[in-house]
Order: structure tokens, then sequence, then C-alpha cells
């Protein structure tokens, strides 16, 4: 079986010593992502849409997109977070939603307020 490894040059990728995303299998096996940048926003919205991003790009080198996610598993400190991060999540996922799970816990740094991490198929 042939595995591929993805970073995304996050800054926690070296320091902990993981992949952004493997693909190994048909899937594409997304590591819990949090905002990423120099300037973090301070809102889950924004914290949402750059792990969106993030996310999104990491499918995309992979060959697969948000539309071939399966699973998908929330983090959040807060929450009460969740419900404003809804929108989003439904115009990503769009006509095809994954199975998901949404866990209140704490997160690497108490500045992030949503980790998203992933599992899609990939597109034959």
């Amino acid at each position: 079986m042939t595995i591929k490894r993805i970073k995304s040059g996050g800054v926690f990728e070296d320091k902990v010593g993981y992949c952004r995303a493997v693909v190994a299998g048909g899937m594409v096996h997304v590591a819990g992502t949090t905002a990423q940048g120099e300037d973090i926003p301070d809102d889950v919205e924004g914290q949402c849409a750059s792990a969106l991003a993030t996310i999104k790009a990491a499918l995309e080198t992979a060959g697969a997109s948000l539309a071939d996610v399966v699973r998908v598993v929330y983090y959040l400190p807060n929450p009460d977070d969740f419900e404003a991060c809804w929108p989003q999540l439904r115009e990503a996922f769009g006509a095809n939603p994954p199975a998901g799970t949404m866990l209140a816990c704490g997160l690497i740094d108490p500045k992030y307020k949503i980790e998203i991490e992933v599992t899609a198929v990939m597109p034959v």
C-alpha cells in the first residue's frame, strides 16, 4: 500500500511530529486543524473558516475535496460556540454532509475556539 504524507506548514506539525494529512488505503485522514496563520481570528466563526480553508487545501493536495468527506469531528472548549459555525459547515459540506461528532474539550492553546478533523474517501 502506498502512503502519501501531506504537510501544510502548520506551527505544530514539526513541533509535535505529525502531518496535516495522510493518504492511505483509499482514504484521506486529515489531522485536527485549528485556525492557521499569523493573525488568528478572535471569534469562532473566523477560526472555523480558517480551519476549513486549511482542510480544503490538504484535501485538494491529496486529490480529494470537501464533497469526499465521510466523517468529521469538531472539538470546542465551549460547546455553546458550535451553533455559530453551523452556517459555514452547511455551506462547506453542502449536499454531501458527513457523519459528524462534536466534543467539548480543551485544545492545545486557549486562544483556539475550534479544531476540526476529517476523514475522506479518495474519488474514483
